[in-house]
């Protein structure tokens, strides 16, 4: 064997030991991720009744039937097209709270870190304040003002989501910013970056090209965490009555079922479980992103 051949080979060995090194659960938690996205995004081609068709002659099917796979409400909805449509309003108000959340938060933890002076005391301060009011109370709180309704003036499903993904946004902004900043905080200080500055370079240059790239792998992993607390928030705040109305979402599923448990219990064990596989899937991998990342800032 020549001695390319041996660099090569001794190149590909540790990607492959790395790769076989992932646990059963990385597949398990891929494959149940990447079937939410498929139905939150292609569920509307997928064969199927519509999610908000009564079926009056099928009400309170069980799970299982010739044509209700899942079963029916005793209202007589399609508990499979519910969770489709579900699926796709769970995870776009997950994803959307959580993407904006945590780009507004990134922003102001770097730029607070980075900086440091009197800004960071007062960013620092707004962050420990947010944080300590707990999530679910905070999002009742914002909901309650924002998206006020009445039987004499009810709040439309377009603003109860709107606002619904706006407080979840405003939620998450304290606590990816503050991952951000610490991050921040930690690799600002490094050699690679002194000596940047040292050099000249401008701060914009130095943040876009060497923190940036360090600190998202941080950002990324609890993102993962995000989703899943999100997706718990959102159903929470259904069960109290100010989510998503008429069974849009897995949460408005779960409070609309609530009252049938006795009788048809699917109602609240189908989306209850959806809700649970899909935040189990995303710490799982929030969790997997966060060894790697400690594996690769014990190499630096």
């Amino acid at each position: 064997m020549s001695s390319t051949e041996q660099i090569a080979t001794t190149d590909i060995a540790p990607v492959q030991k790395a790769r076989k090194k992932r646990p059963f659960g990385f597949y398990l938690a891929g494959f149940w991720v990447a079937l939410i996205l498929f139905l939150a995004v292609f569920g509307d081609f997928l064969p199927g009744p519509q999610w908000d068709e009564s079926f009056y002659d099928s009400l309170g099917v069980a799970p299982f039937h010739q044509s209700h796979i899942l079963g029916t409400t005793l209202d007589g909805y399609d508990m499979y097209s519910g969770l489709v449509h579900g699926a796709r309003l769970s995870v776009f108000v997950a994803l959307v709270a959580v993407i904006v959340g945590g780009a507004i938060g990134t922003v102001i933890g770097v730029a607070s870190a980075y900086f440091r002076g009197k800004i960071d005391v007062v960013i620092t301060m707004a962050f420990n304040i947010m944080l300590s009011i707990p999530n679910l109370v905070l999002s009742l709180a914002l909901i309650s003002v924002l998206a006020y309704s009445d039987e004499n003036n009810p709040a439309s499903t377009t603003r109860r989501v709107g606002v619904l993904m706006l407080s979840l946004t405003i939620v998450i902004i304290p606590i990816l910013g503050r991952i951000a900043r610490g991050a921040t905080l930690q690799w600002s200080s490094r050699e690679f970056v002194l000596a940047s500055k040292s050099m000249g370079t401008t701060n914009f240059t130095i943040i876009r090209k060497h923190i940036l790239p360090n600190v998202a792998p941080a950002i990324l992993a609890i993102g993962f965490l995000a989703i899943g607390s999100v997706i718990i928030v959102e159903g929470s705040l259904a069960v109290l009555g100010i989510g998503v109305p008429g069974g849009g979402s897995w949460g408005s599923m779960l409070a609309n079922g609530r009252g049938n448990i006795a009788f048809s219990p699917w109602e609240v064990y189908l989306p209850a479980g959806a809700i649970a596989l899909t935040v189990i899937s995303c710490n799982w991998f929030g969790d997997y992103v966060r060894k790697a990342l400690d594996q690769r800032e014990s190499k630096i």
